[in-house]
């Protein structure tokens, strides 16, 4: 039972304090953001909530990376944006549901490990988009409905509403260089609900959106046709979100693992956030992923267990209980604000520095990544794209890169050592290399230095020695991997294979 659970390592020696004030920390900053992603997505902010304190304590009990905080993050939400407001809300959740569904298959059959074949400039391309996508949401809580026409703040309205705005970017930006001892998109939250508290100014706060009735989440069915028509409306969107969380999971796991120099486990990691979702879908909340904010936030302040996740989740969930009248008066101005900062923070910033650094080709994929985000609203479209073109450009660079040194031994034996990798995109450069007609009777080709890739490569060295063959020449291929010997055992007439310095080569994956 300990292997399946394992809240907590008994062998590992826990600072209760540090992980109790690190998992409240996590708690107030999650809040804020929680409640603005639900505005963004025009759900109840209740809904953020739930999906804040639900994600936050399966993937804390089940996940594979003690520290890590998980919730209602912006990068799934942007994904079901669409699908809500074309279908309603209980679309939504059986998206959520089905989002985690793939998600469990993902770990059950151990496939986290690809997110290792993510680029960097892809990363920078998602997160740059990403950041734009949820600045440009917030300019639209500038706008107020009326007749079920939006129409821009004028006057005092807007004076008012950007006013607050500033002074809480002011505070979020201002408050870490003099204090990190409190949060400072909490402070700048209460601050700002202070002054439009006291003072009585007339500004749009979060019941003009919609109510917060504290409750704890209740199981219900999504209300949606059981069908194969309501699974084509939603399985896209679920593969989209299912995709994005994990991306954005495992990832973020990767740098707690550089951070605390540790080791976590993706695969169970994909799971856990697959039930989180499942959960998600059926206890009304909008479903998400791993949040590297919080996370951040969790392990700057001490936060190395289970513990700190657990403690944040029930302290979300006390807020629910609790404070949902209060919660509705926030205005909205200060989560616009806090939301601006997280856009800001998001944003890559280093890619600007660099980017006269970098291959043109990888300025291009992190470009075109991040205006497909922007334009499409679909996260895991543009990585899976920026993936695709930086695999052709990597295979077209590697195909420029094949070589072949050529000279006659004192037998009369003309060789052919062979540079770079064989694949589909070398091949036809690899078979220019050879002058058939002219060379002598015996001809040794050495891939010492190469490395014979797929079936494009086998069928290479099948067309070369066949035409030697029909010349009558004998033709040696040396060095030659164990995995190939096999698929060119039709040829063993004309081939002398050498395995001996050659290694095998296999892939790393996580146990």
């Amino acid at each position: 039972m300990q292997k399946i659970i394992n809240l907590f390592d008994f062998k590992q020696k826990i600072n209760y304090k540090n992980e109790i004030l690190a998992g409240l920390a996590v708690a107030m900053t999650m809040i804020p953001e929680s409640l603005s992603f639900a505005i963004l997505a025009d759900l109840s902010p209740l809904t953020g909530l739930y999906a804040a304190f639900l994600m936050g304590i399966v993937t804390a009990i089940l996940g594979g990376r003690p520290g890590m905080v998980s919730g209602g993050a912006g990068a799934t939400v942007v994904v079901l944006i669409a699908l809500a407001s074309s279908h309603g809300v209980d679309y939504l959740f059986g998206a959520v549901v089905l989002a985690g569904i793939l998600q469990v298959l993902v770990g059950l059959f151990k496939l986290g490990k690809f997110v290792r074949l993510i680029p960097q400039p892809v990363m920078y391309g998602f997160l740059n988009g990403l950041a734009v996508i949820i600045f440009m949401a917030q300019i639209e809580q500038f706008k107020f409905m009326e007749d079920g026409v939006s129409y821009w703040m004028q006057g005092s309205a807007l004076y008012i509403m950007g006013g607050l705005t500033i002074l809480t970017i002011a505070i979020v930006f201002v408050l870490p260089k003099i204090t990190k001892a409190v949060p400072a998109s909490l402070v700048a939250i209460v601050v700002v609900f202070g002054i439009v508290y006291f003072f009585g100014i007339e500004t749009k706060k979060v019941i003009n959106i919609a109510s917060v009735g504290g409750a704890l989440p209740t199981f219900r069915i999504p209300q949606i046709p059981f069908n194969l028509e309501t699974l084509q409306i939603i399985f896209p969107y679920s593969l989209v979100m299912a995709g994005v969380g994990l991306i954005e999971s495992l990832l973020t796991l990767n740098m707690v693992d550089e951070i605390t120099n540790t080791k976590g486990q993706s695969n169970r990691e994909a799971a856990a956030q697959g039930i989180a979702n499942i959960t998600n879908g059926f206890f009304g909340g909008m479903g998400g992923c791993a949040m590297v904010a919080q996370t951040l936030v969790n392990v700057g302040a001490g936060g190395r267990s289970r513990l700190s996740s657990i403690v944040g989740a029930i302290a979300i969930l006390g807020v629910i209980l609790v404070a949902g009248p209060v919660i509705e008066q926030i205005p909205m101005a200060a989560l616009v604000g806090v939301m601006m900062m997280v856009a800001i923070g998001t944003f890559e910033w280093v890619s600007f520095r660099i980017i006269n650094k970098m291959p043109r080709h990888d300025i291009f994929v992190g470009m075109l990544v991040a205006l497909i985000t922007v334009l499409l609203h679909n996260l895991a479209l543009a990585v899976l794209v920026g993936v695709v073109i930086s695999a052709l450009v990597f295979a077209w660079e590697s195909a420029k890169r094949i070589r072949a040194r050529k000279f006659i031994d004192e037998q009369g034996a003309k060789h052919y050592e062979i540079y770079g990798p064989l694949f589909f995109g070398s091949t036809t450069t690899f078979i220019e290399k050879f002058d058939v007609a002219e060379d002598p009777d015996v001809v040794i080709i050495d891939l010492k230095e190469s490395k014979v890739v797929d079936m494009s490569a086998i069928d290479a060295l099948h067309k070369i020695t066949d035409k030697y063959h029909k010349l009558g020449k004998k033709v040696h291929l040396r060095h030659l991997s164990q995995d190939c010997r096999q698929l060119l055992r039709n040829a063993e007439s004309v081939i002398d294979v050498n395995i001996i310095e050659d290694p095998t080569y296999k892939v790393m994956t996580n146990k």
